[in-house]
């Protein structure tokens, strides 16, 4: 179970060193065209007759998101103002997002409409799995599991739409003429390593399932 535990961190923690040194590079390269996220963002939307849809900045890192309630591109600041290819590539990533909501791409809908369980199960599902173990009432962690189970699903179903976003986003960079051939296959790069770790992300989700069955399994008995 320890080992479990400990390729689980393995995973997550390889997967985000892998997002932020691709960030990194990317970031440091401007591109040709010295369009900003913004602009980027803004000339796919309108493109695709999305000019309803806005694009606005918000804080953080990699806070990156489209919400398909308001029809909103959200732009962390660094990918908002900076023209570099990690913000030509995120910005086209999220408008993949709002081509895939117009079009009406069903794994989005889907995931859009069981968010707000979602929401409730990855809240109330370590409440329960921590006083299961504190009290030992164990019945209690089969619960604990069912809920993680189900964000489980939502992982799996999110891998369809964030690579399908991330295949609008290059073909619309390479219809745009938005970057060279050459900045395109930094793009990918990026657009790739952001990709995988949502894979990790159920690896690690599928890893501390099998060691909460493990563990409740070994105090049934």
């Amino acid at each position: 179970m320890y080992f479990i535990l400990f390729l689980s961190i393995i995973i997550t923690m390889g997967s985000q060193l892998y997002i932020n040194l691709m960030y990194g590079k990317t970031k440091k390269i401007l591109s040709s065209t010295g369009k900003t996220g913004y602009d980027v963002a803004r000339s796919i939307l309108d493109s695709n007759g999305l000019k309803d849809v806005k694009v606005i900045e918000n804080s953080g890192v990699l806070t990156d998101h489209y919400d398909p309630r308001n029809k909103t591109v959200s732009l962390s600041s660094d990918i908002y103002k900076n023209s570099s290819l990690a913000s030509v590539s995120v910005a086209a990533h999220e408008c993949g997002h709002a081509i895939q909501d117009k079009d009406g791409y069903v794994f989005l809908r889907f995931r859009s409409l069981i968010v707000p369980f979602v929401n409730i199960a990855s809240k109330l599902g370590y409440v329960v799995i921590m006083i299961s173990l504190f009290t030992s009432l164990f019945k209690l962690l089969w619960i604990g599991i069912f809920m993680e189970l189900f964000i489980l699903f939502f992982q799996i179903i999110t891998l369809p739409v964030e690579f399908n976003a991330s295949s609008r986003a290059l073909k619309q960079i390479k219809d745009l003429g938005i970057v060279s051939n050459d900045e395109k296959k930094m793009c990918k790069k990026m657009l790739k390593a952001a990709a995988l770790t949502y894979v990790a992300s159920v690896f690690a989700a599928i890893l501390e399932i099998v060691r909460l069955v493990l563990i409740a399994r070994e105090r049934d008995r």
